[in-house]
């Protein structure tokens, strides 16, 4: 369905740059991990080596006698050095917590995880971190693009949103349940109102009949209306419009009455043409009249698509976008590319793509995810996790794994879709881009062509949480998109229907040494507590724990 105020917004959709694919950092695959097993493979050796040495040399050390004269000292210390040294130490911990907390907030990623990393694993034969040094050049820029202003919450109308009559409502007569919420079909009326409407509707009287249809909440009113403008004008393109959408209970009804539509249609787009630069009243209804005419051939495009006429559909879809280059902003090419992949087309879905996936254009999963199944394509067949924990990557597969990280970057909710890993339902009417709702309009359509490439779901299910690990914090970082918007759980509350539960973006955990040294705070704040209130109890405690340890030297 086209999209009512696409004209309005398009010059104000906030559109999302990429970065350069040369900045990309290798995804951190099955080799990387391989790796990092054996590093810790490594350690554990090297601590086991380290016990085996300490046991070999604990006469020569004299390793008995030397506890011995720690347990005496430690017999000697009196109740408050405790409670100094657990007091000291308490303290300490606790600013260590705070400074990781502050650097994890800041640059996300724990201080002590980035310091084992960039300098310790080296020296214990790992690979280094390609993780960017807090107050590096991309650093520095993923900050700057953090503070840039974006209209987060802006919905669009979906390309492919379904026939009311034909489609939803059939939904409801099976489940009894409402596929639709109420604030999906306002933003609906607002676009119909704003789309199929204009100031010289008071001329013809069929057209202000309309104008009320369009305002109408219950359907039976709505098709009423749509009769009286037939009867006041047998060629009200917009009252067949109306009857095809909500009446018609099949798409073959519904292509009959578009047909129809476009008849009248046509034959008014014509006399507005003649007449349009007579008055600034004759070119708002040429424009009225052209958003008409571009609506029916769009929903008739949309009818041979679902007959399985789709040769026949992406003519239509091709002359839309020839004729009407200013209206691209309806997104047109979303179903131009989705029939496109059902006639396995692929050429002609990368041409689509070079045009429409620009740096100046507004993205959409279905961009995102259709480039990523082009370069999927080609390496999917073949790929393995096994094989390439063994071999690595190469440049395709590497290729492949970005593009599929671009595209979970942009929209994290649609890989569970593709992968069945939550149930889908019909698409809303509107969605919510980078949105739960985008994720349910693309997945209910192109799973269908994920399905058919071999090997597809499986690379993706390989690599698409790798990139939650590219971006630690996606509210106030991101890698090649702005930052995640927060807002959108919210607004894809009020468009999806209560049924559904929405999806949100997925958390990131703290790293371990955050809980770490939360503990490590916690309990020796614990034991200075007990050792200030129950000194004696704390001493012999201490003398027992020596003890026993002097016990277990000597077992040895």
């Amino acid at each position: 369905m086209a999209d009512g105020d696409g004209l309005r917004e398009a010059g104000t959709a906030a559109a999302s740059p990429p970065a350069p694919a040369s900045g990309l950092s290798p995804p951190l695959g099955w080799r990387e991990r391989l790796r990092a097993g054996l590093a810790g493979t490594g350690t554990s050796l090297w601590f086991v080596a380290g016990l085996g040495l300490l046991y070999a040399l604990r006469v020569p050390l004299r390793l008995c006698e030397n506890l011995a004269a720690v347990t005496v000292f430690l017999n000697s210390l009196t109740p408050k050095f405790y409670v100094a040294l657990t007091g000291t130490s308490s303290l300490i911990s606790g600013l260590i917590f705070i400074f990781e907390w502050w650097y994890f907030h800041k640059y996300g990623i724990s201080f002590i995880e980035q310091i084992s990393i960039s300098h310790l694993r080296p020296l214990m034969g790992g690979s280094e971190s390609s993780m960017p040094e807090p107050g590096s050049p991309s650093s520095n820029r993923e900050s700057e693009t953090s503070r840039q202003n974006l209209s987060e919450c802006k919905v669009w109308r979906n390309p492919l949103n379904l026939f009311r009559g034909a489609e939803y409502r059939r939904y409801t007569w099976v489940t009894g349940k409402e596929p639709l919420t109420y604030y999906d079909m306002n933003l609906s009326a607002q676009d119909h109102q704003t789309f199929f409407t204009c100031d010289t509707d008071f001329l013809r009287p069929s057209d202000t009949v309309m104008q009320k249809a369009w305002r109408e909440r219950n359907p039976p009113a709505r098709i009423k209306a749509a009769y009286q403008a037939l009867e006041l004008n047998n060629d009200c393109a917009t009252a067949y419009v109306l009857l095809a959408e909500e009446e018609a209970t099949t798409i073959v009804d519904a292509e009959r009455l578009f047909k129809q539509a476009l008849k009248a249609g046509e034959t008014i787009y014509r006399r507005s043409q003649q007449c349009q630069y007579q008055s600034p009243q004759h070119e708002a209804q040429l424009r009225r009249d052209t958003n008409v005419l571009v609506y029916i051939k769009r929903r008739l495009a949309m009818c041979a698509r679902k007959l399985g006429r789709i040769r026949e559909a992406v003519k239509i879809m091709r002359d839309l976008i020839r004729e009407f280059p200013p209206l691209t902003m309806l997104n047109i090419h979303e179903n131009l590319l989705e029939s496109l992949l059902e006639l396995q087309a692929y050429a002609d879905v990368q041409a689509v793509l070079a045009k429409y996936d620009d740096i100046s254009l507004p993205k959409s999963a279905a961009i995102c995810y259709t480039a990523a199944l082009l370069k999927t394509r080609t390496v999917s067949d073949k790929f393995s996790p096994e094989t390439a924990s063994r071999r690595g990557l190469s440049t395709a597969e590497i290729n492949a794994v970005e593009a599929i990280h671009r595209a979970v970057e942009f929209n994290p909710h649609v890989p569970k879709y593709l992968l069945e890993m939550k149930s889908l339902i019909l698409p809303p009417e509107h969605i919510l881009k980078r949105g739960d709702s985008e994720a349910i309009a693309y997945a209910f359509f192109h799973l269908q062509h994920w399905k058919r490439i071999e090997g597809a779901l499986n690379l993706l299910q390989c690599t698409w949480e790798g990139t939650f690990r590219m971006i630690p914090y996606p509210l106030e970082k991101g890698h090649l998109f702005y930052p995640y918007p927060s807002c959108t759980e919210t607004a894809d509350r009020e468009l999806l229907p209560t049924f559904h539960p929405v999806s949100v973006y997925p958390k990131k955990d703290l790293p371990f040494f955050i809980h770490f040294t939360a503990g490590l705070c916690s309990s020796t704040a614990m034991i200075a507590l007990l050792t200030h209130q129950f000194p004696e109890i704390m001493g012999v405690f201490a003398k027992a724990v020596s003890m026993i340890s002097r016990t277990c030297i000597e077992y040895l």
